[in-house]
């Protein structure tokens, strides 16, 4: 039918993690229903799909997930002795739960996938991105400063999607905050909020580290 949305079942694991596209996330696997999942995704060379949770817990029943999650590629596995396993993903894409399935031990949800819009014109996103790029390299800086480390970077993506989720990744702000990011319909938007994000994060540093008034490590 014209204009249907195309979508997909996928295998969902909640976690109190936000989980970008292009970030690199490890994860240890030791509940028998994620084992399962994980095993199962490995067979037949699936990814999952990543979710924070919004009411719940990682451990024991059901968690309810946000909407908003990304797919998740397992890109190494490691099985233990004792059945648990250690596995590093790597997020994909973001995609939109339009329902979710209790039809098996874990979570799974019909999803489709979901691209950032671009609003504006061409200057304005370049625009943005140079600010995101320029409050980012910033924000580096002053976290090492704070911790004591020389932290370099060889070089800053250059599409505006990818500076967006960069500094998503980098702030080390609360997940609710990560996942309205994720969650954001267009470049300008995640742009835009990356800039409010990072302006309050490098104040509070500088100011921190005008006053020596750093926690304790």
């Amino acid at each position: 039918m014209d204009g249907a949305i195309e979508t997909t079942e996928l295998a969902l694991f909640p976690l109190n993690t936000v989980l970008f596209p292009g970030q690199v996330l490890p994860l240890h696997i030791f509940e028998e229903r994620y084992r399962l999942m994980i095993r199962r995704c490995l067979a037949d060379e699936l990814p999952f799909g990543v979710v924070l949770i919004k009411r719940g817990h990682e451990v024991g029943e059901d968690a309810e997930p946000y909407s908003v999650g990304t797919l998740a590629r397992i890109i190494e596995s490691t099985h233990l002795p004792n059945g648990t396993m250690n596995i590093v993903t790597l997020g994909i894409e973001r995609f939109r739960i339009r329902r979710l399935i209790h039809d098996q031990p874990y979570l799974r949800g019909e999803v489709e996938t979901l691209s950032l819009t671009e609003s504006g014109d061409a200057a304005a996103i370049t625009e943005l991105t140079d600010s995101v790029r320029h409050r980012v390299a910033l924000y580096i800086k002053l976290i090492a400063e704070a911790a004591g480390l020389e932290i370099k970077i060889d070089e800053m993506p250059e599409l505006p999607q990818q500076i967006g989720y960069l500094a998503a990744i980098t702030m080390q702000i609360d997940n609710r905050e990560k996942q309205e990011l994720l969650g954001s319909q267009s470049l300008n938007a995640i742009l835009g909020r990356a800039i409010t994000l990072l302006n309050r994060e490098n104040a509070l540093l500088t100011w921190m580290a005008s006053t020596r008034a750093w926690p304790e490590q």
